[in-house]
Formats: C-alpha cells, structure tokens, sequence
C-alpha cells in the first residue's frame, strides 16, 4: 500500500476528454485543486476517449504514458481529474507502481484540512470514511488472514477485511448521531429566529467567486477570504444592519463546485441548512471567469440537490473591477429585481446591494 499525501508530492496530473463541455477550462481548474492540496504540477497527460476502460480506466496505451512521465519527472503520484472506482485505483496502482488519487480523494482531503468548526471537522470525517469504505480492500496484503483466536478484537474466523469493515460502520454510526446532535441544536437556534421574524439571506456561489470577501465588506467580519478554491468550509452567520429601519442575518456558506462528491453534499447538507432554510440566496458570480455560465450552473445543481432551487434569488455578478465595469442594478420587464453588478474588493456598487436588500425584504422584517 502506498504512503497517503502529506503535502510537498510531485505529482502527474491525468484529464480526459470524453466529451464534457470546458473541457480545457476544467483541466485549469484541476490544477488548482492539486496546488491547494500540496502538490506540484509537474506533467499533464490528456487525452479523448468515449467512456472509461472498466479495468484501468484510461485504458493500457494512455497508462503506458502516464507510466513514462511517472519515471521521466520522478513523481511519487498520479492525479486523475476523474472519479475513480477502489477496482480502477487499485489496478493502476499496480501497473504505475506508484500512489493513484482521484478527483473525489483531491476534495476530501482539501476538506479536511481546511474544515475548521466541529460540525465541519465531523462532516468531512464522515464522508472521507463513506468514501473510504469502498476501498478497504487496495493494496493490504494482510487482509486475507483470519483474525478471532483467544485475546484478539475480532470475532470467531473474523478476517481483517471484516474487523475493518466493522470498525468503519461504527465509527460512521456514531458520527451521524453527534451530527444529528449538532443538527437538534441548530433547529433550535433556527426556530427562535423565525419566532423573531428575522429575515435570512444566504450568500451561494462556485468556490473563489467571492462569497466571503463580499460577506467581510457587508458585516465587516473577518471571515477567512483567500484567492483559492475552498477557502470558507464551515457556514458563518452575522446580523446585518441595512439602515435604521432594516437588518438581516447573512450568512456565507461553502463554495460549490462542478462534479462536487455526491457523498460530499450529502454529509455537508448540515452546514447547507441555511442555504436551505434561507428567505433569499445571493448567488455570486465571478463575473470576469471565462466560465462563469458553467459555474452558474453547477451551483444550480447543487442547489436543487439539497431542495433550496425554489428560493428567492438574485445574482451577484461580482469582480466588475477587473473588466472596468459599472455598478448597476439589473430588472426584468416587470420591474423585479435579476441582479446586481458590483465589486466586494473595491466596494463598487456595495450601497446599491444594501438597498436592493431592502427592496426585496418583507414589510414585517423591520429592526425594533
């Protein structure tokens, strides 16, 4: 088996066309991903294929030249930009003789370093080990010899597998029951908000679109914001006072992004719940990427996965700075507001957003 990531690898990164659209912008991306996680970029292979080999995924020929890059750079890991099944790994492993990682594996682990409250920490543990799960099996050499004789942990003729199999389905167990928890309390917290009539706004974007930085500029927190993907994990919540007459509770939650983990979604649902349970969604937009259409889209999905695609929402095209555009307030022909062009850096268009808020408040969400 071979050594987990700690940070520094060389690695060689693997993206494959099989038809997606942005492609080419995809594969840039990827990149960040492995540069967040610590790696160093040293080769990219690509190639087109029309769906993936069952056995090793790209198939013999491209592995051949993976292979070569491998010993040509002296990488210790290959990257693929992909969802890899533990069958798929574990053969590639084997015919590059090096470690195999994932795009899923990239995220978790990006995840787990960077989760910083206990829910989060919690959350990302139990999908690292849902994840985990279908891959018992890789590289462990010890696994076929039975465990159970006088004085072990295991059962009568339990193998390793078995043993850890358990261990794992118990420790999952248990993580779902502190996050059922956490989750009670929150419904608390929640419940008497809405006793308090307080209107709720949840900022929604793609990772690095600005979510915190334009949280910092409304509430003057100091929420962690960085030019990077996954800089915010864990959901920051803060009252906001519009005017005299006005306040809110925003709260920024985790960057979105596409081919998020199904499994990731599902165990971050909890810090999703203000998304969910918010009145209105400020979806941000980086408005200067190539592929912000994509972006938008992506968090669309993730939006309708979690059952928040019905709320309110307005669009925030944001970093009109760096294409030396206006701040402006968009309507559709009835008037209503789309959106609101703007920069949270530089403050462009930052009063316009307070007022539009105000706009879109209920009458009865007024401060006391």
């Amino acid at each position: 088996m071979f050594e987990r990531h700690q940070g520094g690898d060389k690695a060689v990164l693997v993206c494959l066309d099989f038809g997606e659209p942005d492609y080419l912008e995809n594969i840039e991306e990827f990149k960040l991903l492995a540069e967040g996680n610590g790696y160093q970029a040293l080769a990219v292979i690509q190639g087109k294929r029309q769906r993936p080999d069952p056995k090793l995924f790209a198939g013999s020929g491209k592995v051949e030249e993976i292979a070569a890059a491998v010993a040509a750079t002296g990488a210790s890991t290959v990257l693929f930009n992909h969802a890899l099944a533990g069958a798929q790994e574990r053969n590639l492993e084997r015919a590059l003789e090096c470690r195999v990682s994932d795009r899923v594996r990239l995220i978790l682990d990006i995840f787990g370093q960077r989760a910083r409250s206990n829910e989060g920490k919690l959350q990302v543990e139990l999908a690292q080990l849902q994840y985990m799960s279908t891959r018992l099996v890789r590289g462990w050499t010890h696994l076929e010899r039975q465990r159970g004789a006088t004085g072990t942990r295991g059962g009568p003729g339990e193998t390793q597998l078995e043993m850890d199999r358990r261990m794992l389905n118990e420790r999952v167990i248990k993580l779902k029951a502190k996050l059922k928890d956490l989750q009670r309390h929150r419904d608390t917290q929640r419940r008497a908000r809405e006793r308090s009539k307080q209107f709720s706004v949840s900022l929604v974007g793609y990772t690095n679109a600005g979510k915190s930085t334009l949280f910092n500029a409304l509430t003057h927190a100091k929420a962690y914001a960085a030019d990077q993907l996954f800089a915010t994990l864990d959901t920051t919540s803060r009252k906001l006072f519009l005017d005299p007459q006005h306040s809110i509770v925003l709260s920024d939650t985790v960057g979105f992004i596409r081919d998020l983990p199904h499994g990731l979604v599902a165990a971050f649902r909890a810090t999703l719940e203000e998304t969910v349970r918010a009145d209105l969604l400020l979806h941000v937009v980086d408005s200067a990427s190539d592929t912000r259409e994509a972006q938008i889209e992506a968090v669309n999905l993730v939006l309708k996965e979690i059952d928040a695609d019905a709320i309110p929402q307005i669009v925030i095209w944001n970093k009109i700075d760096l294409k030396g555009g206006e701040p402006e307030v968009e309507r559709d022909e009835y008037g209503r507001i789309r959106a609101v062009r703007m920069s949270a850096k530089t403050g462009l268009g930052l009063d316009l957003l307070r007022q539009v808020l105000v706009e879109a408040m209920p009458d009865y969400s007024t401060t006391e």
